[in-house]
C-alpha cells in the first residue's frame, strides 16, 4: 500500500513510519501538520490510504478530521483512517458522512496491535469501513444530552461562551485561531439546531441549552 501518514508528535510519526515499512507499505510522506497533509496528497501519485491524527496543528483542534473530509469531497472514496486518544462520536459521524466507505476511526491504542491495525488499513483501503470497537458501542447507544453531537472542543467554545466572552476572548483563552473560534461557534449553532432568526440570539440561546443540559 501507497500511504500518507500525518502525526504532528514526532516520536509517535516515526514509529508508525518503522511500522508501516515493517508490514511492507510504502510512506509517501509523513507529515506533522493538517496543511501539509493536503499538500502531500495532492502532489502524489496512487495514493491507497491516508492515516491522520485527529487534533493537529495549524489551529490544534480538529484539524486532521477536516483535512481527511476535505480531501475525501476532492478525491471521492480517498481512504481515510483517523487515529485518536479518544471516542468522540460526532467525529466518527462527520467522517462517515464525508462519503461511501473507505472511512476508518481508531483509538492509538489499538495501533499496538499490529494484526488489527494491518487489517484495518487493508479494509479501509479497499473501500471497506472500520470503526473502533468501542466507539461502536457509542454509536450504537446515542445519549438523550444536547450537547452529546459537540466535539471537546465546541464544549469548551460554549463553556467560555456561557462565561460570556467574545470570540476575541474565545481565541486568547484557547489559543487558536480567530477562523478557527468561527468555525467552532457555526458548528455549534448547527449542531445545537440554532437557524438564523432575526427575533433570536443564537448565542444567548446555545448558552442557555448549555447551562440547562
Amino acid at each position: 500500500m501507497r500511504v500518507i501518514l500525518a502525526e504532528d508528535s514526532a516520536l509517535l510519526r516515526e514509529g508508525l513510519v518503522r511500522l508501516l515499512v515493517e508490514l511492507g507499505h510504502e510512506v509517501l510522506a509523513a507529515v506533522p501538520t493538517a496543511t501539509e497533509l493536503v499538500t502531500a496528497v495532492r502532489d502524489a501519485v496512487d495514493v491507497d490510504v491516508v492515516i491522520s491524527d485527529i487534533r493537529m496543528p495549524p489551529d490544534g483542534t480538529d484539524d486532521g478530521l477536516r483535512a481527511c473530509v476535505a480531501l475525501r469531497a476532492q478525491h471521492p472514496g480517498l481512504p481515510c483512517i483517523l487515529l485518536s486518544q479518544h471516542t468522540e462520536r460526532a467525529y466518527a459521524e462527520e467522517l462517515l458522512a464525508s462519503g461511501t466507505g473507505g472511512v476508518g476511526y481508531l483509538l492509538k491504542d489499538r495501533v499496538t496491535d499490529i494484526d488489527a491495525f494491518e487489517r484495518a488499513i487493508v479494509t479501509v483501503a479497499a473501500g471497506g469501513t472500520v470503526l473502533d470497537p468501542e466507539l461502536a458501542a457509542r454509536l450504537v447507544t446515542r445519549a438523550p444530552d444536547p450537547l452529546g453531537a459537540l466535539t471537546p472542543r465546541e464544549r469548551d467554545v460554549l463553556a467560555l461562551m456561557a462565561e460570556g466572552r467574545s470570540n476575541a476572548g474565545i481565541q486568547d483563552a484557547l489559543v487558536v485561531s480567530a477562523g478557527a473560534v468561527e468555525k467552532h461557534v457555526s458548528s455549534i449553532f448547527a449542531k445545537l439546531g440554532l437557524t438564523p432568526a432575526a427575533d433570536d440570539h443564537r448565542r444567548v440561546l446555545a448558552v442557555i441549552t448549555y447551562l440547562t443540559a
